[in-house]
């Protein structure tokens, strides 16, 4: 055990050890962090006079070292962490790609012109009034984050264009974020940093030559706009986490508890701001429960929405347009009526924050502009059924909740008018604005909850059902699948090209009708089963045109069990590619029962003969009703003796036996009992049957040693006769008879597959299965998965275990890891 603890302790030794050599100036910028903030007691609230940067402070006294010192020094144990996690993985990244000189100078540069851009915006808010700039201006900034998120950015310029963009994408928008709803210096300064980091990353690779920049994709254009959405709905959450709320649309955000709003007037008093701001603060946030809720109704179905965005949802797009016409609709609204009543709530907010009713209605306009610009990539539709259901759920809740509340309403109203009480119930349903205090009513007990919460308990119907309506989707049709199997016979699909006709198998066709893919999705990765379906010329056109589809869909494609005469389609798309099984393929015209290669073989098929055994060929309609009684009862045999999941996906069962096109071979003993089952798909080029390939075996208990040989040579021999040309006898996962081939990148994932055949062999035994296959001296054609970045593999390989055993029970599981254990 000792040996094990030192081995594995000088292997994680050697890992850190590397990781320093490789990122010195991260991981020193760590150590100095942690130094520090122990040294100064900023963990624990102390602020040390000149080491922070205070506008005040600055620009009276002149420290001019402090918007130096404030990036060594964290404010927090919060604050530490934040760094500390930003600088040993974004940071080491950034150093990783643009070199430790660059990166040390980034984080000065992007640091200090942050701070100080910070604080000459900050000094001249304080002269214009601004709520924000007078509140903060006496404090003191301690925030390594600064430097750090400068230089991201700056490295960022550096990563590939994939990357780049999620870094520049996720990073602007928390920050802008955390400063339209936050509003506090520290958020101020980290978005000015960033955004100089850009700059600065655009001037370090002036002369550096880059790739040729495309379009985004439709996947890369839903991200975008879907964390747009998001941010538009994240600012209340901010608010009620960090409890600062100073920023320019932070009273926009009503009724959140946790937020100090008394400590907010008290540092509008203290910092001489005006005393209407006092006012107009304190009423924009209403007190009560559903007020509380109903703030958050506008958080939770953005969410929502960037969440079915993200899938390329078109009720997610039609939900956005609504949450954010809704909000610039009431924001409006409100504004008019404070405007044309020439109170002071929202006048003097304005004062305070200039611009800020416009800024508050603009935003979600323009978000419904660029909803609208956008609306091609979100063209995923819901099922009519799933429409109907979504519709009719909400419709109830909605008829239910308002008859009730009007009742109460009417019940407790001293003059009850009909249209009063239907618009204080409608008025319920409708998030709080600024200046719109709770209601007074008389009820009490559970009638004051339910006036009071009706509009958040609606909110979160809708929202439970508008996932349900998200997560929706469309069927394949009988007419796909007809037109599927008529591609397949009239073009080429390989020998495996039938999979895609099975049960649960999705189909695309290219537009001109020359190429179809078969594909599953599972948990957003489209898997496209074996090969495309079309002619050696059209491979290419039909790849592509497969991908487009997908990017539209917003899923990931794969092809799995693919052979390796695509490998050039997928090389020129810069995919990567993994040898995942071999498939075996025995050319008739050289199956032979004669010579040595294949005693194996020629023996159990003679003693099969001896003994009595004959074949029937034939397919499942033709069987007697006796076979057919005997196949389920040799099939619920062998899955009952296995007491393990059972594998689908590319393994066929029963069900795919009654395929009309798919033939049957029988062994049956000579008292009529039947001792083997084998089932072959086939396999059509330009129109002609050309061969057939193996799917499904089954062997009774008791049978003669050596019936699956006589059965499988019983086959060839049959249609070796009928003329056709290939017996496949299809692959087995994870097997194969020598190592896959992958670069450098893949090669750990290749390692992974091969741990995962090891493990996997006491359960299912698909090496021992490959070997058996060996005995038909068969050519090995390798089948690869094709991907397109190495990021996507757990993902993939996620999707490809849940294909293959989708239905599986809790006690098979237990089943399936005792077998493994032992």
């Amino acid at each position: 055990m000792s040996e094990t603890l030192r081995t594995t302790a000088d292997a994680v030794g050697r890992r850190v050890a590397r990781y320093v050599r490789q990122h010195p100036f991260a991981v020193s910028l760590s150590a100095l962090l942690v130094i520090t903030g122990l040294s100064f007691g900023t963990l624990w609230g102390r602020r040390p006079i000149g080491l922070g940067v205070s506008p005040l402070v600055l620009g009276r006294e002149r420290q001019w070292w402090t918007p130096l010192t404030s990036l060594l020094v964290p404010n927090s144990w919060g604050g530490l962490l934040l760094a500390l996690l930003l600088a040993l993985t974004l940071l080491a990244y950034a150093e990783r790609l643009m070199g430790t000189l660059r990166v040390v100078v980034s984080f000065l540069v992007t640091g200090v012109l942050g701070v100080l851009l910070g604080v000459g915006i900050q000094s001249l808010a304080w002269s214009w009034g601004q709520v924000w700039a007078r509140i903060d201006a006496r404090g003191v900034v301690f925030d390594p984050s600064i430097g750090i998120l400068g230089a991201i950015l700056a490295g960022s310029a550096y990563a590939p264009a994939l990357y780049r963009r999620r870094i520049r994408l996720l990073g602007l928008s928390l920050l802008v974020t955390f400063t339209l709803y936050g509003g506090d210096a520290d958020s101020v300064y980290r978005l000015l940093a960033a955004l100089a980091g850009l700059l600065l990353g655009v001037v370090l690779t002036s002369g550096t030559p880059r790739p040729a920049a495309y379009r985004s994709s439709y996947r890369e254009t839903r991200t975008l706009i879907a964390a747009m959405v998001a941010v538009t709905g994240l600012g209340p959450l901010i608010v009620l986490l960090t409890g600062v709320g100073i920023g320019p649309l932070a009273p926009v955000v009503a009724g959140l508890r946790g937020v100090d709003i008394s400590g907010i007037a008290d540092a509008c008093a203290r910092n001489n701001a005006s005393a209407h701001c006092v006012a107009g603060v304190t009423t924009a946030f209403a007190a009560g429960t559903g007020v509380v809720l109903m703030s958050l109704v506008p958080l939770l179905l953005s969410l929502i929405a960037a969440w079915g965005l993200r899938s390329g949802r078109r009720a997610a797009w039609f939900l956005a347009i609504g949450v954010n016409a809704v909000m610039a609709l009431l924001t409006g609204i409100s504004v008019a009526v404070h405007s044309l009543k020439e109170t002071t709530d929202v006048v003097e907010i304005d004062r305070q924050f200039p611009g800020f009713s416009v800024l508050a209605i603009l935003i979600p306009v323009g978000m419904c502009i660029l909803l609208a610009l956008t609306h091609r990539r979100f063209a995923v539709r819901a099922s009519r059924r799933a429409a109907r259901r979504f519709a009719l759920t909400i419709g109830i809740a909605f008829l239910v909740l308002t008859t009730t509340n009007m009742i109460l309403v009417t019940a407790v109203s001293r003059s009850p008018s009909f249209w009063s009480s239907l618009g204080t119930t409608l008025r319920r349903f409708l998030p709080t604005i600024i200046g719109r205090p709770g209601s007074h009513t008389p009820l009490t007990g559970f009638a004051l909850v339910l006036h009071r919460d009706v509009g958040a308990v609606f909110w979160i119907v809708f929202a439970v059902a508008m996932i349900g309506l998200l997560l929706g989707r469309s069927r394949k049709t009988v007419e796909d699948a007809e037109r599927f199997r008529a591609q397949l016979r009239e073009t080429d699909g390989g020998t495996l090209g039938f999979l895609g006709t099975w049960e649960g198998t999705e189909h695309w066709f290219t537009r001109d009708g020359r190429g179809a893919v078969a594909y599953r999705v599972v948990n957003d990765i489209a898997i496209a089963v074996a090969d495309p379906v079309c002619t050696p010329g059209d491979a290419a056109q039909t790849v592509r045109g497969f991908l487009d589809f997908c990017d539209a869909n917003a899923w990931t494609p794969v092809f799995y069990s693919t052979h390796e005469e695509f490998r050039p389609v997928f090389r020129a798309l810069g995919w990567r590619d993994i040898s995942v099984a071999e498939e075996t393929v025995v050319p008739l015209d050289r199956f032979e029962l004669t010579g040595k290669v294949w005693t194996k073989v020629r023996q159990p098929y003679n003693r099969g003969q001896r003994d009595g055994l004959t074949t029937l060929w034939t397919t499942w309609e033709k069987l007697p009703a006796g076979l057919v009684a005997q196949l389920d009862a040799l099939s619920e045999q062998w899955i009952a003796e296995k007491a393990l999941p059972e594998m689908r996906f590319t393994l066929g069962g029963v069900e795919e036996l009654k395929d009309p096109d798919v033939e049957i071979l029988l062994a049956i003993g000579p008292q009529g009992e039947l001792q083997a089952v084998t089932s072959w798909m086939p396999v059509w080029r330009e129109g002609e049957l050309i061969g057939r390939t193996l799917d499904f075996m089954r062997r009774a208990d008791g049978a003669m040693p050596g019936v699956m040989e006589f059965a499988i040579a019983s086959a060839a021999l049959h249609m070796k006769e009928q003329g056709l040309a290939v017996m496949s006898l299809s692959g087995a996962p994870l097997a194969q008879t020598v190592d896959g081939s992958a670069d450098a990148e893949g090669d750990t994932i290749t390692r992974l597959l091969g741990w995962l055949s090891r493990v996997l062999e006491p359960a299912y035994g698909f090496a021992s299965l490959l070997r058996y296959k060996g005995k038909f001296n068969p050519e090995y054609r390798p089948m690869y998965l094709f991907y397109a970045d190495n990021s996507q593999l757990p993902a993939i390989g996620l999707a490809i275990g849940r294909a293959y055993l989708p239905d599986a029970s809790p006690a098979e599981y237990v089943a399936l890891a005792r077998s493994l254990a032992g």
